[in-house]
């Protein structure tokens, strides 16, 4: 038994560099006919002895977990994303705000490719891989552990002296060979085809069978060590150090010295990038020292040492057939370019936002013009401009409607705003349906049952015209529906059958213990996202004081402008707006926070806390943070002079600790900050 044993270690330990050496560096060193033999000898030995099966084994890697419903994770810290630049003049300016915030001359940046996939958290513990987490909304996203781990250029366990919790973030992309071999496969089975890469990458990590996603042969550059290490004071070591533990790390990266250095790289891979096996954007430029990085912080939404250069799009010339406009859930009225399909960036385009009247003013667009079109940030295209050498004497110019497309109501534009607007909120159809689809969506009420097109015929058949109908929705009304509509030319049919009717009540049930911030945004107030309705909900507690509230009280909420106010007044103005919550009430929803989402105390009222390094589980860091926040608290993002207390765990920083003791900053322990909060 001993030597079997040994045998199946030596054979995992093998197989593991063979496939390192293939799916890393691109080096192999064994033939394919070579390795399948091993790997069978292993499959073989595993099934006698399960009891022998390694954590590592490259045999985890072939999927066959099934996921029904992925869970949700909170990140040990927020996932920012990068702010965008298009040209050297934005490029200095950044480098000249980093520079004054620095106060220096002397700053060395780590440019990197910017991957155009999907972003990635991936959490070890012991040294084997126990999390992989989405970015989702940058605070929590989904946990896909199982379906990352049949990606062979992930590593399932971590050779080498490695802290009890690490962390590593980077980015699952799908490589040219595997989407062309994806999509022809799709095209043969008679599928709708997969646009681009990103999407196709993003459509794999959300497969229910960890099996399929193998299939998908889907590949990971990582490019942030999230976990503090005592030894490594910049990005660059911190890179060196992943390739150590076998990480797979551009090699394209380049430390640079000064900005003219930076510009050489960017030139450089905007010609190369034509050449790679996968796609990229741009190029992402990130301050190397962490002390430097810690000085100069966050906003709320991205970091202030980084910061992505976007390549400028391709561009094609097609024909503008005709303009089109759509309605929004909030009125809001789109133009849309219907042009004569052409091939841009990988993709067929037929169709091209013209965003707005003003947008269509400045363009002075004519039927039947040649227009120029881009995709911006490689997703959308758009109409950038019209080359008028090609325009004809006769033709005519283009004008924005009167008069809405699907009620005929005329349209008002508002004081300062570039959108014409539906008035007639209560009637139109899309809005009455964009009402619905928000108020179902995961972010909302999460009652995903409802979704391809059924929300469509049940306002058709005026089974519901209000969000409140949904729970007036009994199985009677439902079974038997049906209608047939198009997606992507492909005929499709939506049928109320028995099990769907039963998954969608249940859903309408399940809905009414969604909590009162996300019931908040679900509602849909004009300018009420995620974010306010959460703070909103926090600080007022229920629905009967967010209505009392004047603009001035609202104000009061961290983050609620004047423009937030008067949109949150005017909505509780509104009589039908309130017939609606006093309905939503009595059929069950959350209007007020619940005990254990209500604030604890305010012992910590007044008081900003950072918590940094290692409490044994990246849940445990959060559990700290969630308690700073119910005790009245404030989370920083940096150390500075506005700091109250540093909660130290394990590993922490030294940039973080060197400058919390320079500012004479209070550092203390988990037991520390407990006794703070019991006190």
């Amino acid at each position: 038994m001993q030597k079997v044993k040994e045998r199946i270690i030596n054979l995992v330990r093998e197989l593991n560099t063979h496939n390192y050496n293939y799916y890393v560096l691109d080096k192999p060193t064994i033939s394919d006919y070579e390795f399948d033999l091993r790997l069978q000898e292993l499959i073989d030995f595993e099934k006698q002895y399960p009891a022998f099966v390694l954590p590592d084994s490259p045999t985890q890697r072939v999927g066959g977990e099934i996921t029904k419903q992925f869970e949700h994770a909170k990140h040990s810290t927020p996932m920012l994303s990068l702010g965008n630049t298009y040209n050297k003049a934005e490029l200095q300016a950044f480098d000249a705000r980093v520079k004054a915030g620095l106060q220096t001359n002397q700053v060395e940046y780590v440019c990197e490719l910017k991957y155009d996939g999907v972003a990635i958290a991936l959490i070890y513990e012991q040294s084997k891989l126990k999390q992989a987490i989405t970015r989702g909304d940058g605070v929590q996203g989904d946990l896909i552990t199982n379906n990352v781990k049949t990606i062979r250029s992930i590593p399932l366990m971590i050779e080498g002296e490695v802290p009890s919790l690490l962390e590593v973030r980077g980015e699952i992309i799908m490589p040219h060979q595997s989407f062309s071999l994806l999509n022809a496969e799709r095209e043969e089975m008679g599928e709708s085809l997969f646009a681009n890469p990103r999407n196709a990458a993003s459509g794999s990590l959300k497969l229910q069978d960890s099996t399929e996603v193998a299939k998908r042969k889907l590949d990971g550059f990582m490019y942030f060590l999230s976990t503090e290490l005592l030894d490594i004071q910049t990005h660059y070591d911190a890179m060196q150090q992943l390739k150590k533990w076998k990480f797979k790390v551009s090699p394209y990266s380049r430390l640079c010295h000064s900005l003219e250095e930076v510009f050489t790289f960017i030139e450089e891979w905007d010609e190369r990038r034509k050449n790679l096996p996968f796609d990229i954007d741009g190029v992402v430029l990130k301050v190397n020292d962490y002390t430097m990085q810690n000085q100069l912080g966050n906003t709320a939404k991205s970091p202030r040492w980084a910061i992505a250069y976007k390549f400028k799009a391709e561009r094609v010339a097609t024909k503008l057939l005709d303009v089109t406009y759509q309605v929004g859930r909030t009125g809001a009225v789109t133009p849309v370019a219907n042009l004569q399909a052409v091939q841009l960036a990988g993709t067929t385009v037929k169709r091209a936002s013209l965003h707005n009247a003003d947008i269509m003013d400045q363009l002075d667009i004519h039927r039947g013009d040649s227009v120029f079109v881009e995709k911006g940030g490689e997703i959308i295209p758009k109409i950038v401009d019209v080359d008028l050498n090609q325009r004809s004497k006769h033709a005519l110019p283009i004008t924005f409607i009167s008069h809405c497309p699907e009620c005929n109501t005329p349209l008002i534009r508002k004081e300062g705003e570039a959108a014409y607007y539906c008035p007639n909120a209560k009637a139109c159809p899309p809005q009455i349906k964009g009402k619905l689809e928000h108020f179902i969506s995961r972010k909302a009420m999460n009652i995903d049952s409802l979704g391809e097109g059924k929300i469509d015929l049940l306002v058709e058949q005026k089974k519901i015209l209000r969000i409140e109908d949904l729970y007036q929705l009994r199985a009677e009304d439902l079974i038997g529906l049906e209608k047939s509509y198009v997606t992507n030319e492909k005929e499709r049919i939506v049928s109320f059958r028995e099990k769907t009717v039963q998954n969608i009540l249940n859903g309408i049930a399940q809905s009414k213990t969604v909590s009162f911030d996300r019931v908040l945004y679900a509602i849909g107030i004009r300018y009420v996202g995620e974010t306010s309705a959460k703070k909103l909900a926090q600080h007022f507690r229920n629905i009967d004081g967010l209505m009392q509230a004047s603009v001035l009280q609202l104000m009061e909420v961290e983050d609620i402008g004047e423009k937030i106010a008067e949109s949150i007044v005017l909505y509780f103005q509104d009589n039908d707006n309130l017939k609606t919550i006093q309905s939503l009430k009595e059929n069950g929803l959350q209007f007020s926070l619940t005990q254990n989402e209500t604030p604890l105390s305010s012992k910590l009222q007044g008081l900003t806390f950072v918590v940094s390094g290692s409490f044994g589980s990246p849940q445990r860091r959060k559990e700290l943070e969630d308690m700073v926040e119910k005790n009245g608290g404030k989370l920083l993002g940096a150390v500075s002079n506005k700091l109250s207390f540093l909660i130290a765990g394990e590993n922490i920083g030294p940039a973080k600790f060197d400058k919390a003791k320079q500012l004479g900053i209070p550092i203390i322990s988990e037991d520390e900050f407990m006794q703070l909060v019991s006190e």
